[in-house]
């Protein structure tokens, strides 16, 4: 089965708009309800998470019953359309329970062959970006427009990534090797540092350890910016693990350099 980018776009952001109602009772309130899923570390959920992903898999439910869905909180509901959408109800759970606008909603649609469309939503600023299926915008306080990446080289990159240790302490070496390299480094901003990078504002964001949920909207959105995403060696990334986001094809290509022989221990 097929799907239009008009209708892929207008239920994404039916879901986005849901989710944003479900989130925003919840957010900087005192006493929000934190459970941790992780019992050798911390992997936080909020009540605001749960709520989120059940607002956008009812909208799902009315309007697209025949899709399979990946939500990181829901798990998997098996379609028979051939495709799938890949939700992360708040990318950066860390940063939303701390007060910070950074954390966002992660919305992409995926067909066999990896994600077709893609929103990431920022409630709290109200920012939205999105793209993919020819088409690519944002919109918020500043206005609407294109998204479209810049074009820039290594040593005058700007370079972000969620975590100091990135990963693995191999991973981490890895990315401050590159880093190293780059003009400037920024930690601690999840998902927007992926808008941002299609929004031409940085270069590049390297990560570890990621899942698909994680990482499915945001390869959506950079790469119809004009942008690229791979894993560490190159390939495709939509399954989550390490990952290169870049908006040139050179910044790419030196990053690679780099990453392609770290070790995975």
């Amino acid at each position: 089965m097929t799907i239009e980018l008009a209708e892929a776009k207008n239920v994404a952001f039916q879901m986005a708009d849901a989710a944003r109602a479900a989130i925003l009772p919840h957010f900087r309130k005192a006493r929000l309800e934190i459970e941790n899923k992780d019992t050798d570390g911390f992997d936080p959920v909020t009540i605001a998470d749960r709520a989120a992903e059940t607002a956008m898999r009812r909208v799902l439910a009315d309007l697209r019953p025949d899709d399979g869905i990946l939500g990181e909180e829901g798990g998997t509901s098996i379609g028979t359309s051939g495709l799938t959408w890949i939700l992360d109800p708040i990318d950066g759970t860390r940063g939303f329970m701390s007060g910070t606008p950074t954390w966002g909603v992660l919305i992409a649609l995926s067909d066999e062959n990896g994600p077709i469309f893609g929103v990431i939503d920022q409630p709290f600023i109200g920012e939205r970006f999105w793209g993919g299926m020819g088409e690519n915008g944002q919109s918020g306080p500043m206005g609407e427009g294109a998204l479209g990446v810049r074009k820039s080289s290594l040593r005058d990159a700007v370079i972000f990534t969620t975590f100091p240790e990135v990963g693995l302490p191999t991973e981490a070496r890895g990315f401050q090797d590159v880093a190293k390299e780059c003009k400037l480094t920024r930690y601690g901003m999840d998902c927007y540092a992926y808008a941002l990078l299609a929004a031409g504002q940085i270069d590049l964001v390297v990560e570890a350890s990621l899942q698909p949920y994680d990482i499915a909207a945001p390869i959506a959105v950079i790469q119809a910016a004009g942008g690229m995403v791979t894993n560490w060696q190159g390939g495709p990334a939509h399954d989550g693990g390490r990952v290169i986001a870049a908006g040139c094809a050179e910044v790419h290509a030196a990053a690679l350099e780099i990453l392609k022989d770290i070790p995975n221990d």
